[in-house]
């Protein structure tokens, strides 16, 4: 089963991203929360995205545990990837960001109620089912009602 490591994984929002993804996925997290000395070995202490070594720091923790895809939930974090895109996928990971040209193109939604339907995509196609977009879209995202304008998700 691939492995696929989320970002401020203490938040509600990683959490209900992870059981969209827990069947599909064994799912990781890491933080740069303050995170309890008890809970550590659940949720990593990661640096925050705008730190200039979070991108080899995540590398690093993925090498390690063998992660196959990494959401990030932090915009810093997404911007962070955005520009190390290529390092990780020379690495055969995956950051589910979209390229950093692109990027500013996204509206961002902050913490979405639970009614909001997400889906994380990788270049068009959903992780957890066989929806596609017409766009490669890649990241956590909200598909408008017109299906023709995407939001980017953020804790």
């Amino acid at each position: 089963m691939q492995k696929i490591l989320i970002t401020y994984g203490t938040r509600p929002l990683a959490q209900r991203v992870a059981n969209l993804l827990k069947n599909k996925f064994e799912v990781l997290f890491a933080s740069s929360d303050e995170v309890p000395s008890f809970l550590r070995n659940t949720y990593p202490q990661i640096p925050t995205g705008v730190n200039p070594t979070f991108a080899h720091e995540i590398l690093k923790y993925c090498l390690d545990n063998q992660i196959d895809y990494i959401l990030p939930l932090g915009y810093s974090e997404l911007e962070s990837l955005a520009e190390s895109k290529l390092l990780f996928e020379e690495y055969d990971i995956q950051p589910l960001v979209p390229n950093l040209a692109d990027l500013p193109l996204y509206f961002v939604i902050e913490n979405p109620g639970s009614e909001v339907p997400i889906q994380v995509y990788s270049k068009g196609q959903s992780l957890t089912d066989e929806q596609s977009l017409s766009l490669p879209a890649t990241g956590l995202l909200l598909l408008s009602d017109n299906q023709e304008e995407l939001a980017i998700i953020t804790v």
